[in-house]
């Protein structure tokens, strides 16, 4: 006797809906622990390159420092360079000045260059021609000036100038 038009299925503990809950909460629970590994990996890397960069700071510092004590050398060394061709163009010129100031009659034997201070050696055909000639642009130049005569046996006389400036007598 039948009480029934179908035909009974048989029945299983895993209902087709069941199977498609499972199917999505495996998923979900994939999904999780996949998101939880991606974030481990990601932390990790970032860990690594934190302590990458931290120690490359530190040798930029470092390098940092080690060029700006450089910088600063070479400024120094740029400086006394400078103070040195300053001070040759000065005693060039002065140099050049005295030169020029040396009458052509007048023969110059020595020329001592000081900062403060310049002593000429040379001959002279009188006293007068220096006294001239020389003596009196010197006089105009420096706070102090001494002249001794010496006679020559051809009538000629050699002379010895010393010239100072104030802060050289102090």
């Amino acid at each position: 006797m039948l009480y029934s038009y179908i035909k009974p299925r048989s029945k299983s503990v895993l209902s087709p809906e069941l199977k498609l809950m499972l199917i999505f909460f495996g998923v979900a629970w994939v999904m999780l622990f996949g998101t939880y590994g991606f974030l481990l990996l990601k932390s990790y890397t970032y860990d690594k390159s934190l302590n990458y960069i931290s120690k490359q700071k530190v040798e930029l510092n470092t390098s940092i420092y080690t060029m700006n004590s450089q910088i600063e050398l070479i400024s120094k060394m740029q400086n006394e360079a400078t103070e040195v061709f300053t001070q040759n163009e000065i005693m060039k010129n002065s140099i050049k000045n005295l030169f020029d100031l040396i009458p052509n009659r007048i023969t110059l034997s020595k020329a001592i260059l000081n900062e403060k201070s310049l002593v000429l050696y040379g001959v002279t055909p009188n006293k007068e021609v220096y006294e001239f000639m020389l003596h009196a642009p010197l006089r105009s130049i420096f706070s102090e000036s001494y002249s001794s005569f010496y006679p020559l046996e051809n009538g000629w006389y050699s002379f010895v100038s010393t010239n100072y400036l104030e802060s050289e007598l102090e």
